[in-house]
């Protein structure tokens, strides 16, 4: 196992997600601020505090316990992501480019769950 959480190549890629969601979400309408805006950001952030909290957990299941976390919090962010391209907010293009980034961590996640099973 990585000896920190920032050594994570899906800690590395959440955190690019997050930063993107924030550019993103920084069109938005301000009458958002509190809504969507504010659910897709938290989403987001969610990723990398709970793979970097499980990471520092003791135990394995402990650590497959925030990945589930962090693996659910993506679903919530790719429904929210799909919500703002159906309202036609923010750019489209960086829609698509926050949707695969969060495609990708996903696949991370999963992939770092089912090694931890064995």
């Amino acid at each position: 196992m990585a000896q920190s959480f920032r050594d994570l190549t899906m800690w590395q890629r959440s955190m690019q997600l997050t930063v993107t969601v924030y550019s993103l979400t920084r069109d938005f309408p301000r009458d958002e601020l509190y809504g969507l805006t504010s659910q897709i950001r938290r989403s987001a952030v969610s990723l990398p505090s709970n793979i970097a909290e499980g990471h520092g957990r003791l135990g394995t299941n402990e650590y497959r316990h925030f990945l589930g976390i962090a693996r659910a919090s993506n679903f919530e962010l790719q429904t929210q992501l799909e919500i703002a391209r159906r309202l036609e907010f923010g750019n489209p293009k960086l829609i698509e480019e926050t949707t695969s980034l969060s495609h990708e961590v996903g696949k991370m996640i999963y992939a770092t769950l089912e090694s931890l099973k064995k």
